[in-house]
């Protein structure tokens, strides 16, 4: 019977001491920007792009508040990728929008990036279609600024 119970608490104090892990709020990492800006066009919306940092609380805030329950969200879902840059990715391997190689880093910075978290908003080749949502700004305006972002560049999609 202590052995029962002493494996269980062992149990259950690992799955104490992984539950941060498991509630990770990291995005599927950028890979190849121009092959995800295409797919993205694809679906009519944009590559939804946040530069982050590893020990950025504000980035986890917006990627847990509101990233992923876009990603989720049944009217945005099948319209729009989301991916992660890391600021801090300096060996972080990544296709840049004109296909050549680099790294999460050099894209930040090839992109201007000194403070995190920064939205963008992608159409193919790297074409900007909304004003980034730089910070974290007012939390009762947040999702309104992300909504309206996307709508912008759905439409400047549209645009040749």
């Amino acid at each position: 019977m202590i052995r029962q119970w002493a494996g269980l608490l062992g149990g259950l104090i690992l799955a104490w001491l992984a539950a941060p892990a498991l509630g990770a709020t990291d995005l599927p990492a950028a890979a190849d920007l121009r092959s995800e800006a295409a797919q993205a066009a694809k679906l009519g919306g944009p590559l939804i792009v946040i530069y982050s940092r590893q020990d950025c609380k504000y980035c986890e805030a917006v990627k847990r508040d509101y990233l992923k329950p876009l990603a989720t969200n049944p009217h945005y879902r099948d319209r729009v990728v989301i991916r992660q840059v890391n600021q801090d990715g300096e060996t972080q391997a990544l296709s840049d929008f004109k296909g050549a190689p680099s790294t999460h880093a050099k894209v930040a910075q090839a992109e201007k990036i000194k403070l995190v978290p920064v939205v963008a908003f992608y159409g193919t080749d790297g074409r900007k279609l909304a004003e980034p949502i730089v910070g974290a700004r007012l939390p009762d305006f947040y999702q309104t600024y992300l909504e309206d972002a996307v709508e912008q560049s759905s439409r400047a999609l549209k645009k040749p």
